[in-house]
């Protein structure tokens, strides 16, 4: 494991101050004092107090309490006393909508990392819940995990005997590609005969000998077709959940994030969480190249909470389905084949795009001066995707350009790969969680060894400046970067075990993967991820100083205790208040549009 850099430690606390106006009237200038202040900024990384205007939202002065009073004399100053401050954390891939309406109250959230360890742990709640609910209410469980929890496939047969009630159920799979459901569910389709429609383009039914459904869809279009008709009639207020969401990521210290399948379906949805005063999260949404309108501009009334960054693309599926572009395959044992995993390796047979498609979609929204996004976790994918980025990026003379494209989750992703993204001028994003959650399965149960315990190569991808971040890819886990950060610089699984200890990262790194690169990929670096004069007063407030803490006791020793959003500190049961007073009926299409994008993990 790599020796943590404490250059954040050694340096004195700067009083270095810079001001964007020499004075300031006492009713618009705030003065922040912490126990210490981690800025972010390498040319000042350490201060005692922050200033910043009520006015402008931003930033005016950074250093000593001394020096930051004299910038504005007749400023207001609160003390924080033993808190330290940080920029507030970036997770710049999520999925706040899906993850809200399929994790949050009235739905339930079964995966392993939230409590529901092994299949008689989701069988037993499943039970729980269809006595406790109001008769013939449909009911919603996501995070169903074949590998984790050993469930089997929970086809209508199984979950018929889960639901003595007869009311319709919903199953999420984890992964987001599959969705199960009962006889009651089927009746409530109509679909006659108990026979499911023509499989549609993308997807499929699962199907019976004698044409009957199974109560299995698979992939985005089938999964519509079963839930969108179910979701509404089970989460009566849409919006209300995708804030619980909001609400969550804030909790966990994260004041900026992405919406990672936009469609327009989303755009009152993300209007109205951005309109209310303690609204906690700066939002940049990448619509899917799926949809016919993904090129058209959309822009929202304050584009410092909510903007259009680019264009969503996957290149191919998800490592626990085994639908993964990568060039080796998967150990054959029973948890595998229980799993119904497909050994594979698949290769570019893996891949959702054929390279001419993707050289299509690319010569369509290349012009436009959008951001592209690749989905991507095999390693065959990434260099299909690479050597498309390359192509479009020469023909639209972008090479050298400030673009930032980007590809994300890369478990798979081999060293050299980093390094000619860097030559492409192309940023990652890391799923840390891939490692965190399934790291004991990757390693020796799902792949050999030198396949597995490389699984997330963080620390390969910092000898490049590739500008890498980290996120948790709602629902798929917990918004949690305080344990990313954990579990990045010493390299340990959930349960503590190491693999693979030469991809640990220092904690300077982590921290950057987890402020200021996070900005940068998503465009904000001149507004947020650090603590600067000029930029946006978005803070975490945390219990202990995170560089002076063990590596390995972040989690137990670091608590998030608020957030600021442009220097207002932000009250969350609040924003469900005010959220929750607007009408639900107006977001109705939030159903069908988050479920647009359940293949995205």
């Amino acid at each position: 494991m790599r020796k943590i850099n404490r250059t954040l430690i050694s340096k004195s606390i700067s009083t270095l101050v810079m001001c964007s106006a020499p004075l300031f009237a006492s009713a618009e200038v705030v003065v922040l004092k912490a126990a210490n202040i981690i800025t972010m900024d390498e040319k000042n990384p350490r201060a005692e107090a922050i200033a910043f205007d009520t006015n402008t939202k931003k930033i005016t002065a950074v250093g000593s309490l001394k020096d930051v009073s004299a910038s504005a004399p007749n400023a207001t100053v609160k003390d924080l006393g033993t808190t330290v401050l940080m920029p507030g954390f970036i997770d710049p891939h999520n999925h706040p909508f899906l993850s809200g309406i399929t994790t949050q109250a009235p739905a339930f959230w079964i995966a392993p990392y939230v409590g529901y360890k092994s299949w008689a742990d989701v069988q037993a709640k499943i039970l729980k819940e269809d006595k406790a609910a109001p008769a013939g209410v449909p009911l919603i469980f996501n995070g169903v995990d074949k590998l984790l929890q050993q469930a089997p496939t929970p086809t209508k047969d199984v979950l018929d005997k889960l639901t003595p009630s007869g009311r319709p159920v919903l199953v999420i799979d984890n992964s987001g590609h599959a969705v199960y459901f009962n006889t009651a569910s089927i009746k409530m389709l109509g679909w006659k005969g108990g026979k499911p429609p023509a499989n549609p383009v993308g997807g499929s039914f699962g199907r019976n000998q004698d044409g009957t459904s199974n109560g299995t869809a698979n992939e985005t279009a089938a999964i519509m077709a079963v839930a969108g008709p179910i979701l509404p009639k089970a989460i009566p207020h849409l919006l209300l959940s995708g804030a619980e969401w909001y609400a969550y990521m804030a909790s966990l210290g994260i004041t900026a994030t992405s919406e990672h399948t936009y469609s327009t379906g989303m755009y009152k949805g993300y209007l109205a969480l951005a309109s209310v005063p303690n609204s906690p999260l700066r939002m940049s949404v990448y619509h899917m190249a799926v949809d016919a309108d993904a090129g058209v501009k959309a822009t929202w009334p304050d584009s410092s909470m909510v903007r259009k960054n680019g264009i969503k693309l996957w290149a191919d599926g998800t490592p626990w389905l085994g639908s993964v572009a990568q060039s080796f395959g998967y150990l054959d044992n029973e948890r595998t084949r229980n799993a119904e995993i497909i050994l594979g390796p698949l290769g570019e047979k893996g891949m959702n795009y054929t390279r001419l498609q993707l050289d299509e979609l690319l010569d369509k929204y290349s012009p436009m001066g959008y951001q592209m996004a690749f989905h991507c976790n095999g390693d065959v994918g990434f260099d299909v995707v690479l050597d498309a980025y390359e192509y479009a990026l020469n023909k639209y003379n972008l090479i050298g350009t400030d673009h930032r494209w980007r590809v994300e989750h890369l478990g798979a992703a081999r060293a050299d790969q980093f390094k000619r993204a860097e030559s492409l001028g192309v940023t990652v994003s890391l799923a840390p969680f891939q490692y965190i959650y399934w790291g004991d399965l990757l390693d020796g149960t799902m792949f050999k060894p030198e396949y597995g315990a490389q699984w997330q190569r963080a620390g390969d991808s910092f000898k490049y400046n590739i500008h890498t971040t980290f996120h948790n890819d709602g629902s798929v886990s917990p918004p949690d970067t305080l344990r990313n950060i954990q579990h990045m610089v010493t390299r340990t699984t959930d349960v503590g075990t190491v693999h693979g200890a030469n991809q640990a990262v220092t904690l300077d790194q982590a921290l950057k993967a987890s402020t200021i690169n996070g900005a940068y990929q998503l465009k904000r670096d001149t507004e947020i991820g650090s603590l600067e004069v000029g930029k946006y007063a978005d803070l975490v407030e945390l219990s202990a100083d995170i560089t002076a803490i063990n590596p390995n006791e972040i989690t137990d020793k670091v608590k998030v205790q608020g957030t600021w959003l442009g220097g207002k500190k932000i009250d969350t049961a609040q924003f469900l208040k005010e959220i929750k007073a607007i009408d639900p009926s107006e977001h109705q299409a939030l159903g069908e549009a988050s479920l647009k994008g359940v293949h995205s993990h």
